[in-house]
């Protein structure tokens, strides 16, 4: 494996065994923005010159060097850790996304599925990564949020033309472009939308949920009147003519039956679908405000 250590003028210099996706694809500068100052099969020598030229250029000096990072000592096959719940990366969140990059392909099995590092797969991973509360120089994911990802994704694949939208930006054959700008997504609200891939928002909501113990002590019938509740918001919020509140309550309504459908053992998803399926060829007409089925 061949081992570049480069240099963006006046940013950084950094160490990546694959250019075009690091420094082109991720940080989005051109051929003639960097230069290459070396480059070595040997680890120990290119990490040790990406020290001596960041201290030379007066650029933040890594804490940890390159070949000493955990996720280093096994390209293309990290030495993850599987649990029951969580996967867990020998990295830093800082770290980790170049290092999945590295391991395009890499694949491994759990409880609740088999994952694979693909382009699209690491989108969600660096969405949904936490620090390791344990180990800072560790990162982790839910299994059961990232096998509820590949199962949402199933249903709803990319068109047979190799076309979509996701983060406003076009996709070619089904793959996230590496450069994408991250995304924030407490920036949504009814003033500045999210462009999010359909349904994404769904698996935030579920993984807030099983976090705090509502899949496995939740009851569907109080999550029924709970819903009932929201409901009756909406319907003073919608006498008072109150937009923000309406809003809420919509929202509000939207959580409740997004977790009324996993503790029934289905998907919100599943259930859109389904109901869509059933009036998309529907006709009728508008009567005194209401649509009216034929």
């Amino acid at each position: 494996m061949t081992y570049y250590l480069y240099h963006i003028p006046g940013k950084k210099v950094g160490v990546t065994t694959d250019l075009k996706r690091r420094v082109e694809d991720q940080q989005g500068y051109g051929p003639g923005e960097y230069e290459i100052i070396e480059s070595s099969d040997d680890i120990d020598f290119i990490s040790e010159g990406e020290i001596i030229m960041q201290k030379a250029f007066g650029y933040k000096v890594d804490q940890i060097p390159y070949n000493k990072l955990n996720c280093n000592k096994n390209k293309l096959n990290m030495n993850i850790n599987i649990t029951e719940q969580t996967t867990t990366f020998p990295c830093p969140v800082n770290k980790l996304k170049g290092q999945l990059m590295d391991n395009l392909g890499m694949t491994w099995h759990t409880d609740h599925g088999t994952f694979t590092i693909n382009e699209y797969s690491i989108k969600w991973i660096m969405s949904n990564v936490k620090t390791s509360m344990f180990n800072k120089q560790r990162s982790y994911v839910y299994n059961k949020a990232f096998a509820r990802f590949y199962d949402n994704h199933q249903t709803h694949d990319y068109p047979s033309n190799g076309r979509d939208q996701y983060d406003g930006k076009t996709l070619a054959g089904g793959l996230a472009p590496t450069g994408m700008k991250e995304r924030s997504y407490e920036c949504c609200d009814e003033y500045n939308p999210c462009n999010c891939k359909p349904y994404y928002q769904f698996d935030l909501i579920r993984e807030w949920a099983d976090e705090r113990g509502l899949y496995d002590k939740g009851d569907p019938k109080t999550q029924t009147l709970k819903l009932m509740e929201e409901a009756g918001e909406i319907c003073r919020a919608t006498l008072k003519e109150d937009r923000a509140e309406i809003i809420d309550g919509i929202g509000d309504c939207v959580v409740v039956l997004t977790n009324l459908a996993e503790l029934h053992g289905v998907t919100i998803e599943n259930c859109i679908d389904t109901a869509y399926k059933v009036i998309k060829n529907r006709t009728g007409k508008m009567v005194n405000g209401t649509y009216k089925k034929d």
